[in-house]
């Protein structure tokens, strides 16, 4: 059975940085491509990065585009997001999910989810 396991979330201050780690067990994740989500309170889910099997191409919402970084080790079926200059308005539960569409930012397109790491940015 497909698991992922998001590790890593936890309590930090604004301008501070964490870094997620994701898990993959239970099957090959050869060919998917690997996203992070996060959800805030109140707010529906959203996309936050992506990555492809390779590696070779990524992918990022607008709002986190060049303080997050995504990056993966296959060898290792794991994926991380490194977070800095962390906002408020970052706070949330972040998932990580796997999918056979290339590159996909919409959650539909994801087979496979984790069961979230809460991150809080306090200010």
């Amino acid at each position: 059975q497909v698991q992922l396991v998001e590790s890593g979330g936890g309590l930090v201050q604004a301008g501070g940085s964490l870094r997620l780690s994701c898990a993959a067990s239970g099957g090959t994740f050869y060919g998917y491509s690997m996203g992070w989500f996060r959800q805030g309170t109140e707010k529906e889910r959203e996309f936050v990065a992506v990555i492809s099997w390779g590696a070779g191409s990524t992918g990022y919402a607008d709002s986190v585009k060049g303080r997050f970084t995504i990056s993966r080790d296959n060898a290792k079926n794991t994926m991380y997001l490194q977070m800095n200059s962390l906002k408020p308005e970052d706070t949330a539960v972040y998932y990580c999910a796997a999918t056979l569409r290339y590159m996909a930012t919409k959650e539909t397109s994801y087979n496979y989810w984790g069961q979230g790491t809460q991150v809080t940015v306090s200010s």
